[in-house]
């Protein structure tokens, strides 16, 4: 098999499981988790902690990984850097896993907190720098791939809030609120990050305004 037709088939056999999985299943476990109990649900196929609630559950890091490794693969990376990236995104998806096995620390939230909003920082001045020598659609992208940090920080935000309400005595009390507005803030942020490689891929970085 060569590496394109490895790629092209790791990366739908990675999109297709977790589509399937990640948004017809989901369909289905949302209504039967609207409709039943928790005992009730243990009753069924998608007992919580079963095999086919667990699948489902790490479909989409399964099937996400499993894309972007195709996608390295397309794009030429070397195997040693396909291997280092599929288990380092393992490693990292077990190790955040940890806080649910020893419970939930707030400073490692809050260090979490503050090292995306540094790092957010960091992507601006260094993206600064990379704007000035573009043009064309290549400007463009970059001007479109800035939208969309300033997106993923504002889902990031919320996130903090609605997931730390409820470690927070004087918050916890307080009504759950829809998270609609999160997910529109990250599909926001995904359009534009997806439009700037749609229109980086348009023009070579030396094309005219």
């Amino acid at each position: 098999m060569t590496r394109r037709k490895l790629g092209l088939s790791l990366f739908w056999v990675g999109a297709i499981w977790a589509f399937v999985w990640g948004v017809v299943v989901s369909v289905k476990l949302d209504t039967m988790m609207n409709t039943m109990t928790m005992e009730e649900l243990n009753q069924t196929a998608w007992a919580f902690t079963g095999g086919w609630y667990l699948t489902w559950a790490y479909a989409l890091p399964v099937g996400g990984l499993m894309a972007g490794l195709g996608a390295l693969v397309l794009a030429g990376a070397r195997g040693s850097k396909v291997w280092m990236t599929g288990i380092g995104v393992v490693v990292a998806i077990f190790v955040g896993m940890a806080p649910m096995v020893f419970g939930h620390h707030p400073p490692l939230f809050g260090i979490g907190g503050t090292l995306i909003f540094l790092f957010f920082l960091g992507s601006l001045w260094f993206w600064a720098n990379e704007r000035r020598a573009l043009e064309g659609s290549s400007a463009k992208a970059a001007d479109l791939k800035v939208v969309a940090y300033v997106f993923f920080l504002l889902a990031a935000w919320f996130i903090c809030g609605a997931l730390g309400q409820p470690f927070l005595g004087a918050l916890e009390e307080l009504p759950t609120m829809s998270p609609v507005h999160i997910m529109l803030y990250l599909v926001l942020g995904w359009l534009f990050l997806f439009l700037s490689h749609f229109y980086s891929g348009r023009e070579g970085p030396s094309a005219g305004a």
